[in-house]
Order: structure tokens, then C-alpha cells, then sequence
């Protein structure tokens, strides 16, 4: 068998993932097979922390498009990624996976505050940690905050779990002919404004020297696979 690659795992997922066949909100049965993938990984002792959009329920930047104040919609935003968090702690803990939700905005009737330290411990304790409410501040993406907790947890890896298989010169859901990136540089991402992460987020990765690994969390068994450097995946490096 392949083994896998890292044992220290940071895996976003955008919210619009967990919509599965809908519209709108989120998929109980896409959560669970997710949850199922990323219980089959706590099983092989890899340590896995998750940070998850909230596009499905909420989106910020389209409500300041909207006329909504910028940062309103920001927080607003971040209070949909806490109830992603909490419908994948409950599917991950159905599986007997010991799961904590740490929020960066204070919501101590559901969730830990973000501590650092504790995150750490719980991983070591081979807990899953799934950081919600983004960095607490408005004006910054998941992707970014997803790239500040990689870069706190020391993970070995940066996985981006998305709708399509890749990072693409185009995005290859409106353009047949857009063309799939086997590996790219950070800064390759940067000078093609390639649509993977935004700009902070690469920076804060490549600055901490942590590869970004992109794949299609909507295929049964991607994440094992994008684990193992098997399949269809883009890894951005230095």
C-alpha cells in the first residue's frame, strides 16, 4: 500500500462543497462522506485539523456587493462557518472521531475559544480540530485563515478540498478547454492570478514553507488519494 505523504494535515474545505446536490446549505449526506474519508485518515494516526468556508449559508463579500456594510457581512459570514464546523463535528463524532470545534469569535455555549496550545495538545491526543469563524477579523478569506492555522499547527501540508480537481488556467466549470496544473510555484500563482487562494493566503503559505495541495473533495475517496499523491491534484510549492 502507499503510504501517506504527511502526518500533520491542514484540509480546507469551502463551504460551497458541502451543498452536495443542492442548492443552498448544506448536504447531510455529502458531510457524512466526507466525515467518513476523514475518519479513515485519523485511523492511519495522521493528524488532521480542518478549516471550513461558509459560502454554502453565507458570504460576505456578495452581501457588501449587496449594500451591506463589508464588515457586517464578514461576521456574518464567519457565524455560517461555525455551523458548518458543528454539522461536521457531529457527522466526524457519529464515527467515534473525537472532535473539537474552536471558534475564533467567543461562543462559549457551543465551542472552545481559539487557543493555540490546547489546539496542539488536542491533535496530539489524535483529536480532529476544526477551526471555525475564520481569523475573527473581517476582511480576511478562510483561505487565509486556513493558511495562518497551518502555519500555528506546524502541518506538514495545506490540503484544499474543492469542487474541481485542481488548480486550472481557467475555471474549467465555464470553460471546456481550460487546462489542469500538475504543480505550480507560489509565485506562479501570484503573477497568473490563478483563482486557487487569494493572495494573502499564498504569501502567508509560501513565506511558512507549507505546499498547498488542491484537489476534488467531491470525488468519493479524494482525500485519501490526494493523501497518498495519488489522482488528479495540483501541489503548489516553492
Amino acid at each position: 500500500m502507499v503510504e501517506f505523504k504527511y502526518k500533520r494535515v491542514l484540509l480546507k474545505i469551502s463551504g460551497e462543497s458541502l451543498m452536495g446536490s443542492l442548492e443552498y446549505g448544506i448536504d447531510s449526506a455529502m458531510v457524512s462522506r466526507v466525515a467518513g474519508e476523514i475518519a479513515d485518515v485519523v485511523s492511519q494516526d495522521i493528524q488532521i485539523c480542518l478549516v471550513i468556508g461558509g459560502g454554502n449559508i453565507f458570504r460576505g463579500i456578495s452581501a457588501a456587493g449587496d449594500g451591506m456594510e463589508r464588515s457586517t457581512g464578514d461576521y456574518m459570514g464567519m457565524l455560517a462557518t461555525v455551523m458548518n464546523a458543528l454539522a461536521m463535528q457531529n457527522a466526524l463524532e457519529k464515527l467515534e472521531i473525537a472532535t473539537r470545534v474552536q471558534s475564533a469569535l467567543p461562543i462559549s455555549a457551543v465551542c472552545e475559544p481559539y487557543i493555540r496550545r490546547r489546539a496542539m495538545r488536542h491533535m496530539e491526543k489524535g483529536r480532529v480540530v476544526i477551526f471555525a469563524a475564520g481569523t475573527g477579523n473581517p476582511f480576511f478569506t478562510t483561505d487565509t485563515a486556513a493558511a495562518l492555522r497551518a502555519s500555528e499547527m506546524n502541518c506538514d501540508v495545506l490540503m484544499k478540498g474543492t469542487r474541481v480537481d485542481g488548480v486550472y488556467s481557467a475555471d474549467p466549470e465555464k470553460q471546456s478547454d481550460a487546462i489542469r496544473y500538475d504543480r505550480l510555484k507560489y509565485l506562479d500563482v501570484l503573477s497568473k492570478d490563478l483563482k486557487v487562494m487569494d493572495a494573502t493566503a499564498i504569501s502567508l503559505a509560501r513565506e511558512n514553507k507549507i505546499p498547498i495541495l488542491v484537489f476534488s473533495v467531491t470525488q468519493t475517496g479524494g482525500f485519501v488519494k490526494a493523501l497518498r499523491h495519488q489522482g488528479a491534484f495540483t501541489l503548489v510549492t516553492e
